[in-house]
Protein backbone atom coordinates (compact mmCIF):
# COMPACT_ATOMS: atom_id res chain seq x y z
CA UNK A 1 0.00 0.00 0.00
CA UNK A 2 1.49 3.29 -1.09
CA UNK A 3 2.31 5.41 2.38
CA UNK A 4 1.27 9.10 1.62
CA UNK A 5 4.55 10.49 4.16
CA UNK A 6 7.20 8.60 1.13
CA UNK A 7 5.43 10.71 -2.07
CA UNK A 8 7.62 11.89 -4.67
CA UNK A 9 7.44 15.76 -4.43
CA UNK A 10 7.10 15.43 -7.90
CA UNK A 11 3.18 14.76 -7.44
CA UNK A 12 0.97 17.62 -8.68
CA UNK A 13 -1.09 18.90 -5.93
CA UNK A 14 -4.35 16.31 -5.49
CA UNK A 15 -5.59 13.10 -4.30
CA UNK A 16 -3.55 10.24 -6.22
CA UNK A 17 0.34 10.34 -6.01
CA UNK A 18 3.37 8.09 -6.01
CA UNK A 19 5.40 6.80 -4.01
CA UNK A 20 8.78 6.04 -3.33
CA UNK A 21 8.46 2.00 -3.77
CA UNK A 22 7.98 3.20 -7.54
CA UNK A 23 9.99 0.06 -9.51
CA UNK A 24 9.27 2.21 -12.56
CA UNK A 25 7.78 -0.25 -14.53
CA UNK A 26 5.61 1.79 -16.78
CA UNK A 27 2.29 0.20 -16.01
CA UNK A 28 1.07 3.65 -14.93
CA UNK A 29 2.25 5.76 -17.90
CA UNK A 30 0.87 3.28 -20.30
CA UNK A 31 -2.61 3.02 -18.12
CA UNK A 32 -3.28 6.99 -17.76
CA UNK A 33 -0.85 8.63 -19.88
CA UNK A 34 -2.25 12.00 -19.06
CA UNK A 35 -1.73 11.61 -15.29
CA UNK A 36 1.63 10.21 -14.63
CA UNK A 37 5.18 11.13 -16.11
CA UNK A 38 8.20 9.73 -16.35
CA UNK A 39 10.99 11.50 -13.58
CA UNK A 40 14.26 10.77 -15.69
CA UNK A 41 16.56 11.06 -13.97
CA UNK A 42 15.18 9.72 -10.40
CA UNK A 43 13.81 6.72 -12.60
CA UNK A 44 10.27 6.78 -11.34
CA UNK A 45 7.27 7.70 -12.17
CA UNK A 46 4.83 10.50 -10.54
CA UNK A 47 1.56 12.01 -11.17
CA UNK A 48 1.80 15.18 -13.18
CA UNK A 49 -2.06 16.43 -13.45
CA UNK A 50 -4.68 15.30 -11.26
CA UNK A 51 -8.01 13.73 -12.94
CA UNK A 52 -10.99 16.08 -13.10
CA UNK A 53 -13.76 13.47 -14.70
CA UNK A 54 -14.84 10.62 -13.18
CA UNK A 55 -13.54 8.54 -16.09
CA UNK A 56 -10.43 10.12 -15.79
CA UNK A 57 -10.46 8.96 -12.14
CA UNK A 58 -11.30 5.78 -13.56
CA UNK A 59 -8.45 5.65 -15.67
CA UNK A 60 -5.98 6.17 -12.69
CA UNK A 61 -7.76 4.05 -10.32
CA UNK A 62 -7.36 1.42 -13.01
CA UNK A 63 -2.88 2.30 -13.14
CA UNK A 64 -3.87 1.68 -9.17
CA UNK A 65 -5.45 -1.65 -9.05
CA UNK A 66 -2.89 -2.62 -11.57
CA UNK A 67 0.62 -1.25 -9.71
CA UNK A 68 3.12 -4.35 -9.09
CA UNK A 69 4.20 -2.76 -6.04
CA UNK A 70 1.75 -0.96 -4.53
CA UNK A 71 3.51 2.85 -5.24
CA UNK A 72 0.51 4.18 -6.50
CA UNK A 73 -2.27 6.12 -3.23
CA UNK A 74 -5.51 7.56 -3.69
CA UNK A 75 -5.69 10.09 -0.80
CA UNK A 76 -9.83 10.69 -0.71
CA UNK A 77 -9.27 13.16 0.99
CA UNK A 78 -8.93 16.22 -1.15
Amino acid sequence: MANKADKWKDNAAGKFYVDQQCIDCDLCRETAPAFFKRQEEGGYSFVHNQPTTEEEVQQCMEALEGCPVEAIGNDGDQ
